[in-house]
């Protein structure tokens, strides 16, 4: 990805990252003085604080879910690109990774029961945003289509047909999006992204709304369920952040759009979601032109 002279201007070192991540820390060396203010008091409570105090980072890791997580059966080890964000934002920290199992669903409510400080990929939503806070963004995530070699839609107009059958997983953004630019199609939601992969195999449905890295995995996967394309007129995209629990204290917040903001600039989000889907079997020469990492 290649940046302008603007963006390494506005780009942080990275020292300024660990100086933002230290100052998190300070209250949470010692134990509080009898006159601490209100401030200190918050700041020593701040998932932060926590964070660095217990040295561990606590990610909600999403089984199967490249380009962002891919846990091995045989070792149990994690790779993909939002595991590598989680090594380099502990490696800021000096702390270690305890990786959660988890879903897209359940990594709000851990979030909130104090089960996890971070997840990895998530999509800002107004409902979300009651429950907890979210960091820049680090991906603008498009939509588009998987459907068979003979299924020529390329636009949401095109889509927006009572005639075509459109599978969606169940309350994700893609079913959001179909339900927002196509709304005449004839939309099922499925309950699980393999169900929506099942219907296309067996032709239940003539095509599926993907966001998408997903599409272009899930093709990687099943060859057998068509082609992925994006969708356009409008071209959608949805953010992709970085989701945190709520909390009046905004060093933990502070700390994440900064580095979000590096790590952007110089083109590391690029390349760690590039090589995530490789993981997939995505290459680069497989990823469409209009597809922007």
């Amino acid at each position: 990805m290649t940046t302008s002279n603007g963006t390494f201007d506005r780009a942080v070192s990275r020292r300024r990252l660990v100086q933002l991540a230290a100052a998190g820390s300070v209250a949470a060396a010692g134990g509080m003085a009898a006159g601490a203010s209100q401030a200190q008091a918050q700041a020593a409570s701040s998932t932060l604080a926590k964070i660095r105090a217990a040295k561990k980072l606590r990610v909600a890791a999403l089984v199967g879910e490249p380009p962002y997580f891919v846990k091995s059966a045989v070792t149990g080890e994690w790779s993909g690109a939002c595991v590598e964000m989680a090594k380099d934002i502990a490696k800021l920290l000096e702390v270690e990774i305890e990786f959660v199992d988890s879903t897209y669903g359940n990594s709000v409510i851990q979030l909130q029961t104090d089960k996890v400080d971070i997840a990895m990929s998530l999509t800002p939503t107004p409902v979300r945003s009651l429950s907890v806070d979210f960091s820049k963004s680090y991906f603008l995530h498009g939509y588009g289509l998987v459907a068979p070699e003979n299924v020529s839609i390329s636009t949401w107009a095109g889509l927006n047909n009572p005639d075509i059958k459109v599978a969606v997983d169940l309350g994700s953004t893609q079913e959001m999006a179909a339900r927002r630019f196509a709304p005449k199609a004839n939309i099922t939601a499925f309950a699980t992204r393999d169900e929506v992969m099942l219907a296309l195999q067996t032709k239940r449905v003539d095509c599926a709304v993907f966001a998408a890295l997903l599409g272009m995995t899930a093709v990687k996967k099943n060859p057998n369920i068509g082609k992925f394309s994006m969708l356009t007129e409008p071209v959608i995209g949805l953010p992709a952040c970085l989701a945190i629990p709520k909390e009046e204290n905004a060093d933990w917040k502070s700390f994440l759009d900064v580095w979000v903001e590096y790590n952007r600039g110089i083109g590391q989000m690029t390349e760690w979601l590039t090589n995530g889907m490789k993981l997939a079997g995505v290459e680069p020469e497989d990823i469409p032109a209009d597809v922007k990492l």
